[in-house]
C-alpha cells in the first residue's frame, strides 16, 4: 500500500473510533437515565402518595371536628334600666333600679339593684322620735349604716352665732329647759353637706297647752269609721236579699205598680164625672125654658 492509502485508512479508523466513543457515551447515559428514573418515579410517586395522606388527613380532622353552632349566649341583649322613686324629698334615701328588658323568666320589670339617691340639703324643720314630758330625742337624716355619715348638733340662739354641740351621733337627747331651744342637725358625706334639719323642743308648760288645745279627732274618726262600716254592711246585707228572694221583690214590686195605676184610672174617672156635673147646672136651666116656651105656644 501507498502512504497515502496508509493515511486514509488511518484517518477513517480515527473517525470510527470517535463515532463508537460517542456512541459509548450516548448508551451510557441513558443507561444511568434509566437507572436514575425508577427513584425518581419512586420519590414522585411518594411525594404523590404523602401529599395524598395529607389531604385525607387533613380531610379526616375536618369530620372529626364538629361543626361549631352559634353560640345563643353570646349574643347581645339590649338591656333597659328605670329608676323608681325616691324614699325621701330631701336629703338621703334609697331608690330601686328597675330593668325593664332581659329580665330572667321572661318577666317584664325585675328589681336589679338597690341604689342611693339625694334631693335638696334642707329638709325645714322635723318631728322629735319620741318626747315626754321632761325630755326629747332628735334624729339626724341618714341611711343605713348610721356610722357612714359624720354629723354636726348645732344649738340655734337668735341673733347669735350657733353653738355646735359635742355630740356626733345621730341621736340627740334634749332635756326640757324653761325657755324652749331650737337644734339643728347636719348630716355630711366625705365633708359634704348632703341633709340639714331643725327642731323646736317646747318647754313642758307650752307641751301641755299644745296637747290640751288639740281637738280630740281620734274619737271623731273612730265613730264616722264605725258608722260608715256599718251602713255598708247593712246596704250589703239587703243587697243579697233582694239577689235571693228576686222573684218574691219583682212580683211584689208589680203588683204594687198595678195598684198605682188602677189609683191612677180611679182618680181620672172622678175627675171626668166631677167635670160633668158642674157643667150640668147650666145646661138644665136652657132645657127649661124650651119647655116653657113649648107650652105658652
Amino acid at each position: 500500500m501507498s502512504r497515502g492509502g496508509a493515511g486514509c485508512t488511518n484517518g477513517l479508523l480515527l473517525t470510527v473510533g470517535w463515532l463508537l466513543l460517542a456512541g459509548l457515551q450516548s448508551a451510557c447515559g441513558m443507561n444511568v437515565t434509566a437507572a436514575q428514573d425508577p427513584g425518581l418515579a419512586r420519590e414522585g410517586e411518594g411525594e404523590n402518595e404523602g401529599e395524598e395522606e395529607t389531604e385525607t388527613e387533613s380531610e379526616a380532622e375536618n369530620e372529626a371536628q364538629p361543626v361549631p353552632e352559634e353560640d345563643v349566649s353570646n349574643t347581645t341583649i339590649v338591656k333597659e334600666v328605670e329608676f323608681g322613686m325616691c324614699t325621701v324629698t330631701c336629703g338621703v334615701g334609697i331608690r330601686e333600679v328597675i330593668l325593664t328588658n332581659g329580665c330572667p323568666g321572661g318577666e317584664s320589670k325585675c328589681i336589679v339593684r338597690v341604689e342611693e339617691c339625694r334631693g335638696p340639703v334642707d329638709c325645714g324643720w322635723g318631728r322629735p322620735v319620741s318626747e315626754s314630758l321632761e325630755s326629747v330625742r332628735l334624729a339626724c337624716i341618714h341611711t343605713s349604716p348610721v356610722n357612714r355619715f359624720k354629723y354636726m348638733w348645732k344649738l340655734l340662739r337668735p341673733d347669735q352665732q350657733p353653738i355646735i354641740l359635742a355630740n356626733d351621733s345621730a341621736i340627740l337627747e334634749v332635756h326640757r329647759e324653761v325657755h324652749p331651744l331650737v337644734f339643728e342637725c347636719i348630716t355630711l358625706d366625705n365633708n359634704e353637706i348632703i341633709a340639714s334639719i331643725k327642731f323646736t323642743v317646747y318647754t313642758t308648760s307650752e307641751l301641755q297647752m299644745k296637747r290640751s288645745n288639740r281637738p280630740d279627732t281620734d274619737a271623731v274618726l273612730v265613730f264616722v269609721l264605725t258608722i260608715g262600716v256599718i251602713i255598708c254592711i247593712f246596704v250589703i246585707f239587703i243587697l243579697i236579699f233582694i239577689i235571693i228572694n228576686w222573684g218574691a221583690v219583682k212580683s211584689f214590686w208589680g203588683e204594687k205598680a198595678s195598684t198605682t195605676e188602677i189609683q191612677s184610672e180611679l182618680s181620672s174617672t172622678r175627675y171626668k164625672d166631677s167635670t160633668s156635673l158642674d157643667q150640668s147646672p147650666t145646661e138644665i136651666p136652657g132645657n127649661e125654658d124650651d119647655a116653657l116656651s113649648e107650652w105658652n105656644e
